[in-house]
Parts: structure tokens; sequence; C-alpha cells
């Protein structure tokens, strides 16, 4: 005898979209779809509608179409109860405050209930539903999830299950809709919950859309602050500079402009940690409905899910905050530093005398070393420019274990370990301008280019802008584009800064970081420059 084919365990292929359930006297509608019998009849409910529609795809019939059997679905229904004619295994627990209690439990604390019966009327814990499952008349009632008690699924007036008024927006019973609603129109729960569930979705969308929306602009928030944080510092630090060089009677005059500008910071500060703090709240608020919305879109208890939506439906956003993209605050302190600058132009002539006097390692006389030069580049005026020239004439310094072999760089004799001063003017599309240890790999085929390791940093200039690499690293820096390039290096305090020079100085990048060992500036020429192009450090006066 050939074996019997096993019936399909996964139930959602042979559920009704309308109750969830099991199909229950399978039919299907001309549009193809299969529902139970009374659920497909009761969306059509009342008998005077002149155009039905199908809950899942909406197509209308004209008159209502004639409903048949679907024997295959309700064999296939049939023997998937039989072979699984005991309810899922659960862990019987006492029902909580906050639980539906089994209405069979006689004990003076009742299991909770795990499905409620809309036949019955009747909620029950996994013990006292097993009728439900195994005796046959039982096996047609439609059960749901005791997710609420059955007392708030029923009309207060008439003790009956309710369905929804489209007219007032309302559920009522049947009674109800025989009697104050009786010129109304009336659908199922189930459709009803079709309708709302796309607005649930649209919902859910827009509330994940502002989630993100608000996370950016906190971001965005939490980088101006840093940002102007970092621009505070160096506000200060510059007015430190300005004020050192100034005779001591303006000395009080520096610490009072560091005091207004701390002064300015904490004011600022507190109002975008005030707007932080705002933001942040929105958005656990945010996230709480988009999990809330979530959960209900699951819920398989019509009612419940249309009593619970609506509030849900509503706006949870923050009437502190603008409804619109939140303006980021830019702050700067340009008013501050144009003070400090006229200051400093006042006071130039006073510079100018005491200028010798400054120490002569602030304004580095680079050279370049010509033992660490690649092959395809030469060294002219006096070792403070490089150019590109063809392989064939190179010059043969020595030391060729010294020489970069694949990158076209060169470092400097020198190595720093205190605060210097350099400018490099570019003759080329692409240069880089870099620091690093000595120790800096010259034949590694991806390690020996600066930035590409810890051992170095590079500041890379070509016609798209600026990129700062370090340990195989890149970031894209915004800032003018200009021939000159300025780098300030203070080694004691960690700090790197790369400036794009013209008739002033705008600072591009700025590493923070611990040097261990002495730097050597050095310059990089891009791989494909042509002959002639070059890189030249510029003789400060």
């Amino acid at each position: 005898m050939a074996e019997e084919p096993q019936v399909d365990r996964n139930q959602f292929y042979l559920c009704c979209s309308v109750c969830l359930d099991l199909l229950n006297e399978p039919v299907t509608i001309p549009c193809g779809h299969t529902y139970c019998k009374s659920c497909i009849l009761g969306c059509w409910e009342p008998k005077e509608m002149t155009e039905f529609r199908c809950p899942q795809c909406r197509e209308a019939f004209r008159p209502r179409p004639l409903l048949r059997r679907n024997n295959i679905l309700a064999e296939v229904v049939e023997k998937l109860k039989k072979s699984s004619p005991q309810p899922p295994s659960a862990v019987v627990d006492c029902a909580g405050p906050s639980d539906v209690s089994c209405d069979f439990c006689c004990s003076a604390q009742p299991n909770k209930a795990v499905m409620s019966c809309l036949t019955c009327l009747a909620s029950y814990c996994p013990s006292h539903l097993e009728p439900h499952y195994s005796v046959p008349v039982l096996k047609e009632h439609l059960l749901v999830s005791a997710t609420t008690p059955l007392q708030e699924k029923m009309c207060k007036k008439h003790n009956r299950l309710m369905v929804y008024c489209p007219t007032d927006k309302k559920c009522i019973c049947y009674l109800c809709a025989i009697d104050e609603h009786k010129l109304h129109l009336t659908s199922s729960a189930a459709a009803e919950r079709a309708k709302e569930q796309v607005q649930l979705f649209v919902i859910q969308k827009k509330v994940q859309e502002r989630g993100k929306e608000r996370e950016n602009e906190l971001n965005q928030l939490v980088q101006a602050l840093k940002d102007f944080k970092s621009c505070s510092q160096t506000a200060a630090e510059t007015s430190d500079e300005f004020f050192d060089e100034l005779i001591s009677s303006l000395k009080k005059k520096c610490a009072l402009t560091k005091q207004l500008l701390k002064t300015q910071e904490h004011i600022k500060v507190a109002e975008a940690h005030k707007l932080q703090l705002q933001l942040e709240e929105e958005i656990t608020k945010l996230r709480a409905r988009d999990a809330q919305l979530q959960q209900l879109s699951h819920v398989d208890d019509h009612i419940h899910f249309i009593q619970t939506f609506r509030s849900l439906s509503t706006s949870c956003e923050s009437p502190d905050l603008p409804s619109g993209p939140l303006v980021i605050p830019q702050h700067s302190f340009k008013t501050a530093t144009d003070c400090l600058s006229k200051l400093r132009d006042d006071v130039e002539s006073l510079l100018k005398e005491t200028w010798p006097r400054i120490p002569a390692i602030d304004c580095c006389p680079l050279e370049l070393d010509g033992n660490t030069a690649h092959s395809k580049l030469s060294l002219s005026e006096k070792g403070r420019r490089v150019t590109s020239i063809p392989s064939r004439s190179f010059l043969d310094y020595g030391r060729k274990s010294e020489r970069f072999t694949y990158a076209r760089q060169v470092l400097c004799r020198e190595g720093l370990t205190a605060r210097c001063y350099w400018e490099v003017r570019r003759g080329c599309s692409n240069l880089s301008v870099a620091v690093a240890y000595k120790e800096i790999s010259r034949t590694s085929l991806t390690e020996s280019a600066f930035g590409k390791d810890k051992k170095s940093w590079s500041l890379e200039c070509s016609g798209k802008g600026y990129t700062f690499h370090h340990d195989k690293r890149s970031l894209t820096v915004l800032g003018p584009k200009h021939s000159r390039v300025g780098v300030y290096l203070d080694y004691k305090a960690g700090t790197l800064s790369f400036y794009s020079i013209s008739d002033r100085m705008t600072l591009l990048h700025q590493v923070q970081t611990t040097f261990t060992q002495p730097l050597y500036p050095g310059l990089k020429l891009g791989d494909e420059e042509s002959v002639g192009y070059h890189a030249e450090l510029v003789k400060l006066q």
C-alpha cells in the first residue's frame, strides 16, 4: 500500500486572513483567495451592500458571488487537525494583575488564560482549552489570543461581540446596528483592521524615518559641539600666543579674553546640551512607539488592535522641538579672533624689533636628504627643492639602503623634537606633505608611502582637495586650495597642524597624539607626476 502523503505542518498557508485561524468551511471567491465561510459572509454584511470586495486584493464583485466549498483545502485542514489533535505545549502560570484569568479555574489563584473563545465567550488556560482541540463540536469555535478580557470586546449595552461602524468610527454590536446605528454601514473588525493595518505601516514608516532624522541631527549636533569645543580651545591657544609676545602689561587682558571665551563657551555648550537632551528624549519616545506599533502589528485580536491603535496613532514628538528638520546651531569665535588679529597688526612693529631674539628653532631651515630620495627625484636649491626626473637620469646619492624604492618621496635631514614651523610650495598637481619616524620602511610596497603605517602622518594635496592619511586610514579634509601648505609641530604637546597659506592662515587639520621618536619632515610627489613637477621648502625670513 502506498504511503499516504504527509500534510504540510506550516499552518500559515492554511489560515484565513480574516480570523487568522485554520480555515473553517473554506470557500474560494472568484479572485482566487480563500476564507472561512463565516468570515467572508461577515465581511459582506449587511445584505443591502451592492458591491462586495475581497478583503485582501480589494477586487469588487457585483452581485455577490456564489460561495462554493473548497473540498481540497477542507480535506488538508482536516488531516492537519487529526495529525495535531493536542494544542501546543505551554507553561501554565498563575494569572497576574495584568493577565487574563481562566474562566474555568476554580482555585483561589486561577491560571493565566492563553486563548479566548468568541463562540463560548470565555477564556481558557492550556488545560481547560484542550477540549477545543479534541471535541469535534468545539473545534468549530473561533479562538483568539487572550490579550485582553472578553468583557472589553463586548457591547456594554447588549453584552454582544462587537463589529465596527465606519460612520461613527466606533465598535458596536449587531443589536446596536439594528437600533441607533440602523442606517449606518457596518464591517467586521477584521475588515477594519485590514484597512488600519495599512495606516499602521505608513505611520510606523514615518516614525522610523523621523527617528533616523533625529539620530542624524543628534550626530550632527554632537559633531558640531565637538568642533565648537575644538574651535574654542584653538581660539584660547591663539590668544595665548598673541599675548605671550606682548609686553607684561597686556597679560591681564589675555586672561580676561580667555575668561570671556570660556564664558561664551559655557553658555553655548549649555544650550547645546539642552537641545541634545531633548533630541535623545524624543528618539527614545520614537523607538518606544516603533516597538509598540511593531508589537501591535502582530496582534491577532482585532478589537484589541482597533482600540489600541487609536492611542498609538497620535504623535509622540516633543512639542519643544521644531516639526521640520532641526537647524544645528553654528558658533564661531571669528569676532574674537578678528579683534586679536587687529591687535597683532597694531604691535607688528614691536614684533619686528623682538624677532631677532625669537629662538631660531621656531622657523626651521629644513634641508632634504638625498640619501632617502626615490630614484626618479632630484634635489636642488641647497636641498630645499625636489623635482621629478626620468629614471635614466637619476643621481646616485649613495647609501641606497636608505632610498625609498616604490614611493616618489624624500625625507629631511633634521629630526624634530620641539616646536617648529615650516612651509611647502607645490609645483605639481599631487603633493603629500608629511612627517615620519626615521625607521619608516623604505622598500615595502604597501607600507613605505607616507601615511600607510603608524610611523608617518601625511596630508595629500590634489586637484580634488585634501586628504589626511595615517596608519592606512584616510580622512577627507575641507579647506581652501592654495599653492602653499604650512606645518606646525609642537612635539611635547603632541600636536601636528596643517595650514593652507595665502594672505592668511587657514587650519586644515590637526592631529593630537603622543610622539615617541624624532619626526622627520617629508615630501611625496604623485606616482604619475610628469617630469619637471616639483615641490619646495619655503625659506622663511
